[in-house]
């Protein structure tokens, strides 16, 4: 009986062991960790969703590739630029955006010494107007923004540059050839290439004397610049006693079928089309395949290795006047065009070489207002108009009260190659230096 009486003491001793181990599991379980680690982790996320929000409204901004580091013991300054860089003018657009950065990484130094860090930033305005305001509107609220590069189009530059003017925030542009440009008088508008006021009546007495046409039928693309140069060569043309057989704008880019048929009926001995390369690249390649062999002539425009990839060996004795000829043209630009090619690992288009020009001349501007502090933009304007026989690599350049070059080159070029890689070997026929009119 005892011994039953121990073993039933001893089982329930086992019982009661075994039983206080469940017990003490769950109290150790570390349910106070679970609850620490969760409020940790979780705060990570909307930390990250807000920085995506921010970049999202720039999307015509393209990355910022270059920056002139050194001391930033008084802060930084902003090169800015406004160009396409996509779209079917991009080819002319990169050209300035390429000009600009390699003028930013080649003549910061005298900033840099001064104790600035110098960033070059590129805007993409996709060659429309409202892109261009859209983009001034936004990079007139950087502070450290000093200048803009730009643009390629009148028609982007004259309503961007009212969003500079009311900011005092310079512009000096390496193409804008309307008069409208600086004729308005800001004096925040500055260029370094000519007018349309002169390139189109020169192009209309080239027409004339050169090429000894009689008869002209002219296009245009309806753009400020386009229709602004189309009617400037009009009117001289009809003092010089030109038959004019047709006038008229167009905004077709693929089947020119309708507009050449009426040409064809007329026969014009030259066609004057005011606009750009990826227009009048498909109108002579079906003109001359409608059996239309009226020279064609145009402005700047048409200054592209891209016309020649449109036009083919239609391209072949078709001419264009420039206010930039290519940078070969210009002995002092052959250190430009080695180191262009070295960077980017191609030929300079068109303007960029006056790009790199129109940022030289900013950046001295800005270092001579900059030694004893960031100056305010208002004082980089007023240095940048002031700029006096300034030495670049396509020319000397001192600006007028208006901000245009007091003297400008005006090239009239043949093309004699369908081959756009022969683009820059066109010779030019011609060669004329010209001030700008006087404003009525």
């Amino acid at each position: 009986m005892k011994a039953k009486i121990l073993f039933v003491v001893l089982l329930v001793a086992l019982i009661a062991t075994a039983c206080a181990a469940p017990t003490a599991a769950p109290t150790a379980a570390p349910p106070t960790k679970a609850p620490a680690a969760a409020p940790t982790t979780a705060p990570a996320a909307p930390t990250a969703a807000p920085a995506a929000a921010t970049k999202a409204p720039e999307p015509t901004k393209a990355p910022a590739p270059t920056t002139a580091p050194a001391a930033t013991s008084k802060g930084t300054i902003k090169i800015a630029s406004q160009s396409p860089l996509s779209g079917d003018q991009a080819s002319l657009g990169e050209g300035i955006k390429l000009g600009t950065q390699l003028a930013v990484e080649q003549l910061s130094k005298p900033l840099v010494d001064l104790g600035y860090k110098v960033e070059y930033v590129p805007f993409d305005d996709q060659a429309k107007p409202d892109v261009g305001v859209a983009n001034a509107k936004n990079l007139v609220t950087d502070p450290d923004i000093m200048v803009v590069i730009g643009h390629l189009n009148s028609g982007v530059a004259i309503p961007s540059s009212e969003v500079y003017k009311d900011t005092d925030l310079a512009m000096v542009s390496p193409a804008n050839t309307n008069p409208n440009v600086t004729d308005r008088g800001y004096a925040t508008v500055n260029r370094v290439c000519g007018r349309d006021d002169v390139q189109g009546p020169s192009g209309a007495e080239f027409a004339a004397k050169e090429l000894k046409v009689k008869s002209v039928y002219i296009l245009h693309d309806k753009t400020t610049y386009g229709q602004g140069v189309a009617e400037f060569f009009r009117d001289t043309a009809k003092t010089l006693g030109l038959n004019i057989l047709g006038f008229e704008g167009t905004e077709e880019k693929a089947n020119f079928d309708p507009i050449l048929t009426p040409i064809k009926a007329a026969n014009p001995d030259l066609i004057y089309f005011g606009g750009l390369y990826p227009q009048a690249g498909p109108l002579i390649k079906q003109a001359r395949a409608k059996g239309i062999n009226s020279i064609l002539l145009g402005p700047d425009g048409l200054d592209s290795s891209d016309f020649a990839k449109l036009a083919g060996d239609a391209a072949v004795n078709t001419y264009y006047t420039s206010v930039a000829a290519p940078a070969a043209a210009f002995p002092d630009a052959a250190q430009f065009i080695k180191d262009f090619k070295a960077k980017f690992n191609k030929d300079p288009q068109p303007f960029a070489a006056h790009a790199y020009d129109s940022a030289a001349i900013a950046l001295k501007a800005i270092a001579a207002v900059a030694k004893d502090a960031k100056p305010t933009r208002k004082a980089v304007s007023a240095a940048i108009r002031a700029t006096k026989d300034f030495k670049g690599i396509t020319g000397v350049y001192t600006f007028n009260k208006n901000g245009d070059p007091t003297i400008a080159k005006y090239f009239f070029i043949k093309v004699t190659s369908g081959d756009p890689a022969k683009w820059d070997a066109n010779p030019i026929a011609k060669t004329l230096e010209i001030a700008p009119p006087e404003k009525k």
